[in-house]
């Protein structure tokens, strides 16, 4: 195990690294710069921008550029932002509790509605429930998630009134943790629409193969309940191969983030994000690439230690 940590943490420095590299480069030579914004403000001079360039460090060498910024940030310093001058370390931390929180919401909502349906789907194999699970999964991870936000945001809030149409809670608090409830339905049911058509499709794929192997065959000749065959020995089984899954759709549900944040105004990293590449904040941008790639990284390595963990056939070395 302990092989297997150290290993796993060599293999995610490397990969941060990597990350760090290509999001830096293509920040930094795409057209324009984070003096873009200033070029064309009545009255200032090229003096005055080659100033505020030598300031930022944007007059170096890329090469340069970018081991000044790993240097600062291995030392703690993520830098301040161009829009605001605020530390981006802080800014950050400030929005990931948001985002955390909707994908947490968007996960469970995923997983149980996802490995119901897939459970269903393969104990009811080719019905009608089955036929209309896939239709809607295929339906699911065609629709856009920008476009299903709209929808929801038009169906539930203009026509109907029902769930307020973006924002974390009400413009003037007050509302307490029914208010944010009520605030978080939309945006979580809507991260979790694709991640649902997955969860069920896999879950479906994974229970068909488990209940025609020869060891559910044997516990049914045995006279077991058909209930206990399925949840005490089909089902842990099936589950095996989701655990896997959870870790790999973590860079999914992050993307997925970035867009349903940004339809329904919710203040987390995904908006932070979008603003910050309005405003082409590259210290900021850089933040959240570094946080995202490394949430991403822990997830897929909490899902390995579960597999592990619930399966003892397992052995990480």
């Amino acid at each position: 195990m302990a092989n297997f940590l150290l290993g796993r943490l060599v293999q995610s420095l490397v990969l941060l690294f990597i990350v760090s590299v290509i999001g830096f480069a293509v920040l930094h030579l795409a057209p324009g710069g984070p003096l873009a914004q200033f070029a064309l403000t009545p009255g200032i001079s090229h003096a005055e921008l080659a100033r505020m360039a030598h300031q930022m460090g944007l007059d170096q060498p890329l090469p340069v550029q970018y081991w000044a910024w790993l240097r600062r940030l291995l030392g703690g310093d993520w830098g301040h932002s161009y829009r605001d001058n605020q530390p981006v370390l802080a800014v950050i931390l400030g929005r990931l509790p948001a985002t955390l929180e909707l994908m947490a919401t968007a996960i469970v909502i995923a997983v149980l509605t996802g490995v119901w349906i897939g459970v269903m789907g393969a104990i009811r194999r080719y019905s009608i429930f089955d036929m209309l699970a896939t239709i809607g999964a295929m339906i699911a991870l065609s629709i856009p998630t920008f476009w299903f936000g709209l929808i929801v945001i038009y169906i539930f809030s203009v026509n109907l009134g029902w769930l307020p149409p973006g924002n974390r809670s009400t413009i003037g608090g007050g509302g307490g943790i029914l208010d944010y409830l009520h605030h978080l339905i939309a945006p979580a049911i809507v991260l979790a629409l694709v991640e649902v058509a997955v969860w069920s499709r896999y879950m479906r794929a994974s229970m068909l193969d488990v209940i025609n192997q020869d060891f559910i065959r044997t516990a049914h000749a045995k006279g077991l309940p058909a209930r206990t065959v399925l949840w005490h020995h089909a089902m842990r089984n099936a589950l095996l191969p989701m655990i896997a899954l959870a870790g790999v759709e973590m860079p999914t549900l992050l993307g997925g983030a970035l867009v349903t944040e940004t339809v329904f105004t919710w203040p987390g990293m995904g908006r932070l994000l979008l603003d910050s590449l309005g405003y082409r904040d590259y210290p900021v941008v850089m933040g959240i690439l570094m946080v995202s790639a490394l949430l991403a990284l822990l997830g897929n390595l909490a899902a390995d230690l579960l597999a592990a963990v619930a399966d003892p056939r397992i052995r990480l070395r």
